[in-house]
């Protein structure tokens, strides 16, 4: 088998890989559509709760995935048959991905501070209505703020006069006095390691 035999089948597998890749995506956002996005809700975790406003999640793993099954199939036809015009369509597709995602990662570094104030400004309202209410939401930032050992998004201050401090009064997750068998009320909050930490950043 020569260079250009191997380099075909190469591209006809990834291209393969690109189309199941593809046909999962549809089945996933088909599979959130009909269980009431469930499935979102695991995927994406403490996002969940104020994306699925804003962004159908079932519609974009379908759209996503209908893009990319279009994709690996005209790479897979195309170096199966040798279409330049099938090569063509592929590699322009290809461009104009590679593109956007270089658009998009230069306005990211461009307005990360922006990104940074615009995410702060969503997590504190979502923290104070959801967090205790809904109790997947609630557990997912529990398991977020130990893993990361932090409390709420900027500190013990994003649960005072929530949901949550209205059903169980000043007293927050361990994670907020540094994951310390004592109970976790303000005072100790306030004089936590980290407090400090949040605040020396």
């Amino acid at each position: 088998m020569g260079f250009f035999e191997f380099a075909k089948v190469m591209m006809v597998v990834y291209n393969l890989l690109i189309l199941m890749g593809g046909a999962g995506l549809i089945t996933a956002g088909f599979w959130m559509r009909l269980t009431g996005d469930v499935l979102g809700s695991t995927l994406l975790g403490v996002f969940y709760v104020n994306t699925v406003d804003t962004i159908r999640v079932d519609i974009f793993f379908i759209s996503l995935g209908i893009i990319m099954a279009l994709l690996g199939f005209l790479g897979c036809c195309g170096a199966k048959k040798e279409s330049k015009c099938l090569l063509i369509m592929f590699f322009s597709i290809i461009a104009i991905i590679f593109i956007s995602e270089l658009t998009i990662g230069m306005f990211a570094l461009a307005y990360s501070s922006y990104i940074g104030k615009l995410l702060k400004s969503w997590a504190r309202p979502v923290l104070q209505d959801q967090y205790g209410r809904d109790l997947h939401f609630t557990s997912q930032w529990n398991m977020t703020m130990t893993k990361l050992q932090c409390c709420g998004f900027n500190n013990y201050t994003d649960f005072v006069g929530s949901y949550y401090s209205k059903l169980y009064g000043e007293i927050y997750h361990s994670s907020c006095c540094g994951n310390t068998t004592i109970i976790c009320d303000m005072q100790n909050a306030r004089n936590s390691t980290v407090e400090v930490r949040k605040t020396q950043r």
